[in-house]
Parts: C-alpha cells; structure tokens; sequence
C-alpha cells in the first residue's frame, strides 16, 4: 500500500506520465486536491517555473500545429488546424491526471475572460473516452469548455509530449509560442503574462 501511496504523491507533484496506467485509471476526483495557485511561469526568457510543478518550455516555438484528428463534443472528427486564424491555447489531460483536474477550472474561467482573444480546447488522453471524460464533465459543469476526446492519443504523439498536462499556445498563423508543462493556475498574473506577450 506504501509504495502506491509514494506513487500518487509524486503524480500530483510532477505531472502524470504519458502512459495509462498498469492499474485501473483512478476515478476523477480522487485524486484532485493539487494545487496549481503554487505554480508560476517566467513570462520573460522562459526559464523554468519557480514552484517545480511546471515549466514554460519555448523549445518548441515556431513548429506547425498537426493536422491530426480527433475526436469534437459532438462525436464528429475535429482538428486544431481547423482553427487557423486566431490563437489557439490546447491543453491536453486526463482524468486520472491530478494537476489535470486541479488547473481545469482555472482554464474554464481562462476561456471565459480570454474569449474574444483565443480559443481554447481541452483534450483528454483518457483511453475510455466518453466513458470517463462525460461525467467529469457533467459533474463540474464548466460554462466555457467543451469535452474533446483523443483516446489514441495521437495529439500527444504529434506534439512530442511525454507527461499531462501539457497547454500549448498556437499564434493565428497555427505556429507554436510556448507550452507549459505541468499544472498551472491560469487564472493567475504569471498566466496572464506569458499570454499577453506571446499575443502582444
């Protein structure tokens, strides 16, 4: 029980790995007490974030956004190019993910305030798709987000991404800015920095 215990802890701290779990994916809200009011993001040169928990990564700057398709709210193929022509945050979690589930309400309220600037799109990795994505979604009632499912996790693949969660900001010209890597509070002034440049 120890071991599993040390293992649920460094999941909530770090971000969860890209794989599925060996053991059954835990149930949504087991596992979302992280706190990402503890994460920050340098908006200036990109170094790493103070708190451990995430990081602003510009190594990926200037890469094309994949054309790959998923799955859209409404059971039909979706895309992030699809989008082209105004900037486009993705960020790509699960369920089982804790800091996932713990900065999802921060992006629900982002997507709100940020509206008229970008759009937003939250991706799960679940790999039981509606199953484990509609009644998170049904219990949380967000007002801005809508469910996407990649359950092949082809977006992940596509964007070299190896834990969750992981946002991606893509300028109008479908072009990558930044990505955070890890849990962040995107409601905050660090959040805020890093997009106001990165939009400006």
């Amino acid at each position: 029980m120890r071991p599993l215990i040390v293992l649920l802890l460094a999941l909530a701290v770090a971000g969860c790995d890209r794989g599925k779990p060996e053991t059954p994916q835990p149930a949504a809200n087991t596992l979302a007490t992280a706190d990402p009011s503890n994460a920050t993001a340098s908006a200036g040169d990109g170094s790493p974030v103070s708190s451990g928990t995430s990081k602003l990564d510009i190594s990926h700057a200037g890469e094309k956004m994949p054309a790959i398709p998923f799955t859209g709210p409404d059971g039909a193929p979706a895309t992030l190019t699809a989008n082209l022509g105004k900037p486009l945050m993705v960020n790509l979690w699960a369920t089982w993910c804790a800091p996932c589930l713990a900065e999802m309400p921060t992006l629900d309220a982002l997507a709100t305030r940020e509206k008229d600037r970008l759009h937003l799109m939250v991706v799960s990795q679940d790999l039981a798709g509606k199953r484990a994505v509609d009644p998170y979604f049904a219990s949380r009632k967000f007002t801005a987000l809508q469910p996407y499912l990649d359950k092949q996790n082809v977006l992940m693949e596509a964007v070299k991404a190896d834990t969750l969660p992981v946002t991606i900001l893509y300028g109008a010209d479908g072009k990558e800015r930044w990505r955070v890597v890890g849990g962040m509070d995107w409601t905050g002034a660090d959040a805020k920095a890093i997009i106001d440049k990165a939009l400006s």
